[in-house]
């Protein structure tokens, strides 16, 4: 299929792109522009319109197998594509936990037949149990390229060491959830005054940099890539920065909804506020941006943890913890960082594609983040002045739990395009 992509403002961080012009996609890759006058098999006005490499998910909850009432990997994958993404990286913590090849490749193939690439993280742990080390080896052989405990940390730093050792022999990235589970004490959401005037026991940001502090040391001495997710407090962004002062292979990513809200936002005792790491304080929110500017943190991930309505229309005690953010990631982005932080828009095409592409370790004419000529046909089209209502029930994924609900933005994904084909749009 022959796709023109006319008068769009085309942004490819991974070269510097920014420019007005048309880009052809024939049989599945980025083609240069033919010398004599062709006719596409579809063209796409994309006048007024971003024109990026496909998005890229670091951070994804995709429920299967196990879970499959939350959310299956069919519906996940509708959810990315409607979101703008053609790459995801599913998280382990399924049931079974994704500690065996034969999940990975369950996975992986069923996300193939949905149109998009879907990358599934393999567990660091047996069972995500903290005690003994999966097959790193086996997984990478079942085509695993990065591993993960996400959901709680490895808490046992020897075994936690080891799993890094051993992903730096076989080059595979450690993505890494930063929780001192025992000093989350039964908290729910941010330990600070809000917390006291809802009368909900509070998580402080102890909780996460102590973590964060000790895997970097540990990347440190061991020489692996460490990817730190969904960070959330001043002194993580502060401590990152550090790290890669001294030039250790460390990188880390924030959501949407710690760029976007407050602890202080939090309207009532509601379970769609209720997502861990927590949403934190000013000083925190306003250092997640500016890590976001400066390359301190290179990725937006979504977090997406799709929930049955029982299991969020409930007190934040007893909610799960989690929100769905492949749907909504681009308006808010648009919204808060390109419009109200004045981000560049060059600045969000690397955040939301390029950079988790590079961190991944996928940069490039046969994986993502880059409109090269070559490259996979992996684009995404967003019109950054539409005007939006975020409306749950009208998710493709099957979790509706969102504290945005309703929220008037800016920035609508018009068209996405995985291995030349269009999986969302007209």
């Amino acid at each position: 299929m022959r796709i023109r992509i006319t008068n769009g403002r085309i942004l490819d961080a991974s070269c510097g792109r920014d420019e007005i012009g048309d880009l052809w996609i024939e049989d599945g890759r980025i083609v240069k522009a033919p010398s004599s006058e062709q006719a596409a098999d579809k063209e796409i006005d994309a006048t007024g319109c971003f024109v990026m490499p496909g998005l890229v998910d670091l951070h994804v909850h995709l429920r299967d197998p196990g879970l499959t009432y939350k959310e299956t990997v069919e519906t996940g994958c509708a959810a990315a594509a409607k979101g703008g993404y053609t790459t995801i990286f599913a998280m382990p913590n399924t049931k079974p936990v994704a500690d065996a090849g034969e999940i990975i490749r369950y996975v992986e193939e069923k996300g193939k037949k949905a149109g998009i690439h879907v990358h599934q993280v393999g567990a660091i742990t047996k069972g995500m149990q903290g005690k003994e080390l999966a097959d790193l080896k086996g997984l990478k052989e079942a085509g695993c390229i990065a591993f993960s405990e996400d959901g709680k940390s490895v808490m046992d730093s020897g075994v936690y060491r080891e799993a890094m050792r051993q992903a730096k022999e076989l080059d595979v990235a450690i993505f890494a959830h930063c929780e001192d589970i025992n000093l989350v004490q039964g908290g729910v959401m941010n330990l600070d005054e809000k917390a006291a005037d809802l009368g909900l026991p509070g998580i402080s940001n102890a909780v996460e940099d102590i973590i964060v502090s000790r895997d970097i040391f540990l990347a440190k001495e061991t020489g692996a890539r460490l990817h730190l997710c969904h960070c959330s407090t001043e002194d993580s962004v502060r401590m990152l920065r550090l790290a890669k002062e001294e030039g250790l292979p460390v990188s880390g990513e924030a959501c949407p909804h710690h760029f976007c809200l407050t602890s202080g936002d939090i309207p009532a005792d509601d379970g769609n506020y209720k997502m861990n790491p927590p949403l934190r304080g000013s000083m925190d929110r306003k250092a997640i941006v500016e890590g976001l500017r400066e390359g301190v943190l290179n990725a937006i991930s979504t977090d997406h943890a799709p929930h049955s309505e029982e299991e969020k229309n409930c007190s934040m005690k007893k909610a799960a913890f989690g929100i769905v953010g492949l749907e909504t990631v681009v308006p808010l982005t648009i919204t808060k960082l390109l419009r109200e932080e004045k981000f560049p828009a060059l600045r969000i095409a690397e955040l939301l594609s390029t950079g988790p592409a590079r961190i991944a370790g996928i940069l490039g004419k046969e994986g993502a983040g880059t409109l090269e000529e070559g490259a996979r046909a992996d684009v995404t089209v967003i019109n950054p002045e539409a005007e939006i209502v975020v409306k749950a029930d009208a998710f493709a994924s099957k979790g509706r739990n969102t504290p945005f609900d309703g929220w008037k933005l800016f920035g609508e994904v018009k068209y996405t395009i995985c291995n030349g084909n269009i999986v969302s749009g007209e």
